[in-house]
């Protein structure tokens, strides 16, 4: 018998809201078969950052080529880059009964829902906004001009928090870890039941 399809588990938050440590320490676990799909991006990378594992790194050209040919499940156009996620990184891997986690923004859940009306959104954020500012200081990775551009875009996702279908208060990461697992886990145990 197949597999059953994997869940898609959509993962949006503000910058600073602490989302991408979360999926890495969930993914760490290796509690059930997930995987986290490679967006693609016309930024530049990041200090640290390579290539396939944290983005595929992409001209803007090639971007919107294939954005063209209806490759994307999402996209979006983010702090004048281009964002997305190709359908190839994820259909194949829920076919074989893989979790996909998408680490998108809102305008990105937006669209997949629309897609893909079995996804689960996750909306990860702090109590606090004063806390996305302190987090943004704290990495040091972007100047005093892209901090304010994403505390701004932090407030219009905050503003779209219902449309998910759960939330993750991050203000201590384990206690939030065991928030996200808690949505995760009968995601797999609803599909096997389903198989």
């Amino acid at each position: 018998m197949a597999p059953s399809l994997g869940p898609l588990i959509i993962i949006s938050g503000p910058s600073g809201s602490g989302k991408s440590t979360l999926i890495a320490r969930l993914l760490a676990e290796q509690a059930w078969p997930l995987r986290l799909a490679v967006s693609v991006t016309t930024r530049s990378k990041r200090p640290g950052e390579s290539e396939g594992v944290h983005y595929h790194f992409w001209n803007r050209e090639q971007f919107l080529r294939e954005r063209e040919q209806g490759e994307f499940l999402e996209w979006a156009e983010v702090h004048g880059n281009c964002y997305g996620t190709p359908a190839r990184e994820v259909a194949p891997l829920r076919a074989q009964g893989i979790g996909v986690i998408l680490d998108i923004d809102t305008q990105g859940c937006a669209q997949v829902k629309r897609l893909c009306p079995d996804a689960v959104s996750v909306f990860v954020r702090t109590s606090s906004p004063s806390d996305y500012e302190r987090r943004l200081r704290d990495r040091g990775t972007e100047s005093e001009e892209q901090i304010q551009r994403r505390l701004r875009a932090a407030d219009a996702e905050l503003a779209r928090v219902a449309e998910y279908d759960y939330q993750v208060i991050n203000d201590d990461l384990q206690t939030a870890l065991a928030d996200l697992r808690a949505i995760v886990g009968p995601l797999f145990e609803r599909n096997r039941d389903a198989g």
